[in-house]
């Protein structure tokens, strides 16, 4: 999603076509929040998103106004998409099947609102109830808003609203200007459904919402004055029956409140979304916490693995930074500063992996791909061996005050040692980082023997060292054993986060071991 919103356009485009596919800009929004509220997307991508797909939503007034019979359109793409669903193996027609029985349900929905207004027709109680709605006034013409708000609020579905509105009008219950009205209030209307997928989330998520709503809300305040004497005029100028056939120029009016108000705000988006962001401040946070793993986007296992994804990426910085300091300290150079830093960076990474294997155990439950699990199991796996090197880290800095306790000190040749395999291990860990943030920690399919090739010659190197610190045992050497034992648990440990790295490097290859 990223890659298709990289400018104001491609953001728009993909907005549009989106929802034209799904017929749906509700749907559209709540992917778009839990995009924001992931980190996915910044605030601007999203506003460029939700742009979009307010145009994309006028193609189902497009569709009720010209496609004959839309009860066959519906059955149609269901049997298609049944055929392709239940008949079909592979995976990715059996997604496309699902896709298309949604799509044809939601033109089976329009097309039963519009059997279901029929008898109302014939009430007259409702008939003296629409008569009220009359567009050809400003009072009229708010009366029209309000009403279209509050019902497309309920049912949460603007194309809800404009096909029974055009059915209204086809019938003579309403006049053409009362269903064209209804456009201004379906468009604030719909924002209901993304705050309702923000309520309780991160303040990005609410900043989605809050964009959506203030678009829709100044887009009606700008061109309501100007829909009598203009917008109206227009729309009997190009299509003159329009008081008989009234689907094809309601369809004109949603596209054009639509485009104009795309049009007055594109120059604007960026200073747009920093007006939303002091609108909507970032809650400030007294002790770190996860943000991106929200469990509502749990049914959507894509979303909710990316969310994993960076959370990982998160943890992968961490013990490269942690790996860093504990350089430092055996070099000397370190301070309690990081010797604390060290320590509580361990806890956070704890909580972290808990809240990771939590969540992905609560996605899988759910329905996923063979590739979504397949990460799923791969992310657990990384999330575990990253919590793995945090706990080595304090694991270290423990062996080197127990050391410091019993008042030894390692020699300059022991430190020169322990510093060589250090920086043999931490380059090979930011090597591997490197590798996983830009896949984004995704499988890859890169062959995995240069990088096991990299890892046994470290493997080598730390047992050579380890031999070295050994033969001092002999009594050749004055260094007490004790202070040999203990750099010898230092030397271990190394090897221990030398092995996790392998272990992700491989869960990162899709487990693919080099040839033999």
């Amino acid at each position: 999603m990223a890659l298709a919103t990289t400018n104001r356009f491609a953001g728009i485009l993909t907005g549009m076509t989106s929802t034209f596919v799904v017929q749906s800009s509700s749907i559209i929004t709540v992917m778009v929040v839990g995009f924001v509220s992931s980190g996915m997307l910044n605030l601007t991508q999203a506003i460029n998103v939700i742009v979009g797909s307010n145009i994309g939503t006028t193609a189902t007034a497009w569709i009720i106004a010209y496609v004959p019979d839309v009860r066959l359109l519906a059955l149609g793409v269901v049997a298609v998409g049944s055929l392709c669903y239940f008949f079909v193996r592979r995976e990715f027609w059996h997604h496309f099947g699902l896709t298309l029985l949604g799509l044809g349900f939601v033109f089976m929905g329009l097309y039963w609102i519009k059997e279901g207004v029929e008898p109302l027709k014939n009430n007259d109680a409702v008939l003296e109830a629409f008569k009220s709605l009359d567009a050809k006034s400003f009072f009229g013409l708010l009366k029209c808003t309000v009403v279209s708000l509050v019902f497309t609020a309920l049912v949460q579905s603007s194309a809800a609203t404009t096909a029974i509105a055009m059915t209204l009008a086809s019938q003579g219950l309403i006049t053409f200007e009362a269903a064209a009205a209804t456009v201004f209030g379906m468009n604030i209307g719909t924002t209901v459904t993304a705050w309702m997928a923000a309520f309780n989330s991160t303040a990005e998520a609410k900043r989605a919402a809050m964009a959506h709503t203030l678009f829709n809300v100044v887009g009606v305040v700008i061109l309501l004055p100007l829909f009598l004497p203009v917008v109206i005029p227009l729309a009997r100028a190009a299509f003159p029956d329009c008081a008989t056939n009234i689907p094809a120029p309601m369809a004109a009016v949603h596209t054009f409140f639509n485009v104009a108000t795309t049009l007055v705000f594109l120059p604007f988006v960026g200073t747009f979304a920093r007006m939303v962001e002091r609108l909507v401040p970032a809650k400030s946070r007294q002790t770190p916490k996860l943000t991106v793993l929200d469990p509502r986007v749990k049914r959507s296992p894509a979303i909710a693995l990316d969310q994993v994804s960076r959370e990982i990426s998160f943890m992968a910085s961490s013990d490269v930074d942690l790996l860093g300091r504990l350089r430092k300290i055996l070099a000397g150079q370190g301070d309690s500063d990081d010797e604390a830093h060290i320590v509580k960076r361990e806890d956070i990474l704890d909580k972290v992996q808990q809240e990771i294997s939590a969540f992905i155990g609560t996605v899988m439950t759910g329905r996923l791909s063979f590739a979504e699990a397949e990460r799923a199991r791969s992310l657990l796996r990384l999330a575990d061996e990253f919590e793995s090197v945090s706990d080595v880290a304090p694991a270290i800095l423990k062996t080197l005050r127990r050391m410091h306790d019993k008042g030894l000190e390692m020699s300059d040749v022991s430190v020169s040692a322990v510093l060589a395999v250090h920086d043999r291990v931490a380059a090979f860990a930011d090597s591997v980082s490197t590798a996983l943030k830009a896949e984004g920690s995704a499988i890859l399919s890169a062959d995995f023997a240069p990088i096991a090739a990299e890892s046994a010659a470290i493997r080598q190197f730390i047992r050579q060292t380890r031999q070295h610190q050994l033969s001092r045992l002999d009594g050749a050497d004055d260094g007490a054993p004790m202070r040999v034992l203990i750099e010898l648990d230092v030397l271990s440990a190394y090897e221990h986060i030398r092995g996790c790295y392998e272990n992700i490097a491989e869960t990162l290859s899709g487990g693919k071991k080099p040839a033999a």
